[in-house]
């Protein structure tokens, strides 16, 4: 079953069982999906649909941590809650021991000895690692990682 397909049955399942919540994140991410076909005027593959519900979680944290920062947990806990009916569809998400290993496996690969060498080894790490990782973090614990070398 194609991942768009899921999408949908689960926006079903959500509009049977009176949902609304999840009815509406549901709904948020096949807008967010039609919006870039239509941008592009292409049909998204799923590794497309999984660039785009990684955005969305993206800025679903964002938004959470301004809105703690503001004082507003309604709004924040709004914010987690679609983050939680958006991360059915990402891929499971790999352990830091495991980031870790796929960091030290790349920079071997690429024999990266500075951070200079950063962007050769994000390269390579980012098509391995793509939805099942934040990227952010990931280049945080490389930069780390080439410093220490």
């Amino acid at each position: 079953m194609s991942l768009r397909t899921r999408i949908q049955d689960d926006m079903k399942a959500a509009l049977r069982a009176k949902e609304a919540a999840r009815l509406s994140a549901i709904r948020l991410l096949l807008a967010a999906v039609k919006q870039r076909e239509v941008d592009e005027r292409i049909e998204l593959d799923d590794d497309a649909i999984l660039s785009v519900v990684e955005k969305l979680v993206k800025q679903r944290r964002d938004a959470a941590t301004q809105y703690d920062t503001a004082g507003r947990p309604e709004l924040a806990s709004a914010e987690r809650f679609e983050i939680e009916v958006l991360s059915v569809y990402l891929p499971a998400q790999l352990t830091p021991e495991e980031i870790d290993a796929e960091i030290a496996a790349a920079i071997a690969a690429c024999g990266a000895a500075s951070p200079a060498d950063m962007g050769k080894v994000m390269g390579q790490l980012k098509p391995r690692l793509a939805g099942r990782a934040d990227m952010a973090e990931v280049s945080r614990k490389l930069r780390a990682a080439l410093a220490t070398t």
